[in-house]
């Protein structure tokens, strides 16, 4: 039984990335369909993360008064619709009205599988989960780009997209009551809690500690931030600059895209079984060094041929950062705050999702959008400065207290 929730886990986690990725790779078509301005786009992507930042906030309420099992149905069961409606939407103005649902329907039921799977699970059981979003992510543009390329037609591909979404809103109502039974059992294997790298003495010491006033956070959420920035704004403007800068046909930019995801996709893969051996902060260095690395290539005036090694390299390097900042979030500032911690890092990372992505488009529109990976360097190495600031302060500083017994505990 554990093992199949795992699998509809896993599940609710494709449904949520493959919507992910469609907006960047279609809106090339959808703009000159639509007539309307570049920056659009970044109005949609701003409303569909905006309404995931809101949901994500209330989503602690929401799963505790209806449960995980029947918010996850509840929210892919939204974003199906809004999908549905996309590919009836009949100007840009119906296009933003269908943006608010699939915002919302994200938002609660990724907060709530990471925060349980942070909990619950293992290092790589969080980067295996992270893999499936990218099994979405990457299928998405994948059959996108086969409708745009055959019949011409981006509404086919948010139909397709659509159908896929209903038939796991099925499986997801048929196992509701799997999820009912998985909670009333307090000795299923799935309370495999984390490793004891925060002891009872930590949490007391940071017992009178508000969050935000813990050394460290706010550099970890400025991590979160242009992470999500950077994700999202290479999988929403690559197409445009792979067509515009680079003067590939729009299908094979699409393609391209989705080897972008394909490299998050199986960088999570291997990740999983990388974290038997290496620790998450390793993973998270070497990922942030990758990435910039791949940003680079698409900066220097390379042939072509070297932007689609960018693009995977930088889908490579991403793929172990967010799944072990979530990870880690226990580990650095202790169980008792990590759930508050970990919305804090989930809205800030929506946030990065959603005005990062847009101000460039704004910029863009404004200028060239030959400027794409120009930004995407500086976000990554403003991203890596942070990342390695607060592992130098936690390091550093150590913060030894003195706890009731007189041992000492490291924070």
């Amino acid at each position: 039984m554990a093992t199949f929730l795992l699998v509809i886990i896993y599940l609710a986690f494709i449904s949520l990335g493959l919507p992910d990725s469609l907006l960047g790779v279609a809106w090339p078509v959808m703009q000159s369909d639509f007539d309307a301005p570049l920056e659009t786009a970044g109005l949609l992507f701003m409303t569909i993360a905006g309404g995931t930042i809101i949901s994500s906030l209330f989503s602690g309420k929401i799963l505790k008064r209806f449960g995980t099992g029947k918010v996850t149905f509840v929210s892919v069961f939204m974003t199906a619709g809004a999908l549905l409606g996309f590919h009836f939407a009949p100007s840009v103005a119906w296009l933003i009205l269908c943006a608010i649902p699939l915002g919302l329907g994200a938002g609660a039921v990724d907060a709530g599988l990471n925060d349980y799977v942070a909990t619950h699970y293992k290092a790589h059981h969080m980067s295996w989960l992270h893999c499936f979003w990218g099994v979405g992510a990457t299928f998405g543009p994948i059959i996108m780009a086969q409708f745009i390329s055959e019949q011409n037609s981006w509404r086919n591909g948010y139909f397709a997209i659509s159908a896929i979404q209903f038939v796991l809103v099925i499986i997801l109502f048929l196992t509701l009551p799997l999820w009912n039974r998985v909670t009333k059992n307090s000795n299923l294997a799935l309370n495999e809690n984390l490793e004891d790298t925060n002891d009872a003495s930590f949490d007391e010491y940071a017992k009178d500690i508000k969050p935000l006033q813990m050394k460290g956070v706010k550099l970890a959420l400025v991590s979160f931030l242009f992470y999500c920035g950077v994700e999202a704004t290479v999988g929403l403007w690559g197409s445009s600059f792979l067509v515009n800068v680079k003067e590939l046909p729009v299908a094979l930019a699409a393609q391209w895209v989705s080897f972008y995801y394909g490299g998050i996709t199986i960088g999570r893969f291997i990740t999983g079984f990388i974290t038997f051996k290496i620790s998450n902060l390793i993973l998270i260095r070497m990922g942030q060094i990758i990435a910039l690395v791949g940003a680079a290539l698409l900066f220097l005036p390379l042939p072509s041929i070297f932007s689609l090694v960018g693009f995977i390299m930088i889908g490579l390097g991403l793929a172990p950062i967010f799944p072990c900042m979530l990870h880690e979030t226990p580990t650095r500032f202790g169980k008792k705050h990590s759930q508050t911690i970990m919305g804090y890092q989930m809205a800030v990372a929506y946030t990065g999702s959603t005005f990062v992505p847009p101000l460039l488009g704004w910029i863009a529109s404004r200028s060239t959008i030959g400027i794409f990976p120009i930004c995407i360097v500086i976000f990554i190495a403003v991203m890596l400065f942070s990342s390695e600031k607060l592992n130098t302060l936690l390091k550093k500083k150590d913060i030894i207290t003195v706890n009731s017994t007189g041992n000492n505990t490291r924070m």
